[in-house]
């Protein structure tokens, strides 16, 4: 049996590379592709590919976010980060939250194959340049993640507030009410002591779950 891929990426040109890059091996077969993280989860819960190949920076749900929503909907799926960024801050945010490699894009042509190979067997694959920032930050890490005291929920909003959606915007991809949205958005504020949506915004940032873009 071939091992079934999923690639989560919001750039065509990069799914369409790694689709083509796989399906010359006759071990792998992509069965999805999606363009941001909440389609992805959503894919994924259905087909329950072994390995899903995601990008960090999505639209609509980050590729942190969204694995650990595919740990929770398909619990045998192999997740693999596959990110522009070697920051510490998002290599361990994205192994929190369960991924079982991390590659970066620059690399990704020459990894990829061995990387999805490697996950399914159950080992962990990163990348040199990614093992080494960690051994060089392991020891330096201090203190919890404040993302890891927010729901799931909360983090939901919190992107979608980062990438500018207003409350009935975010009301209406959620199936929450507009006052809902804003009593979220209060919590948020009181539990990381931020207090304004700016800031909001460039906590998002620091963390990963938004980019500039």
């Amino acid at each position: 049996m071939p091992i079934t891929v999923f690639i989560a990426d919001d750039h065509p040109v990069m799914h369409e590379g790694l689709t083509h890059l796989l399906h010359a091996h006759e071990d792998i077969r992509v069965v999805g592709v999606a363009a941001n993280g909440r389609d992805a989860v959503r894919q994924i819960s259905q087909l329950h590919p072994n390995v899903v190949i995601a990008d960090i920076a999505m639209p609509e749900m980050n590729g942190i976010e969204a694995t650990r929503q595919i740990r929770e909907w398909s619990p045998e799926t192999r997740v693999v980060i596959l990110s522009m960024h070697s920051t510490p801050d998002y290599i361990f945010d994205a192994l929190e939250a369960g991924a079982r490699g991390y590659l970066l894009k620059e690399t990704a042509a020459s990894e990829i194959v061995n990387a999805v190979r490697a996950v399914h067997a159950g080992e962990r694959f990163l990348c040199k340049k990614i093992a080494d920032v960690l051994a060089a930050q392991v020891a330096r890490r201090h203190g919890p993640n404040p993302l890891n005291s927010l729901s799931q929920r909360e983090r939901e909003i919190l992107q979608l507030l980062a990438e500018g959606r207003s409350s009935a915007e975010i009301a209406g991809r959620l199936s929450l009410s507009p006052n809902t949205v804003d009593t979220y958005r209060s919590r948020l504020m009181h539990k990381l002591q931020i207090n304004n949506v700016p800031e909001l915004v460039k906590f998002a940032i620091q963390h990963g779950l938004t980019t500039l873009d």
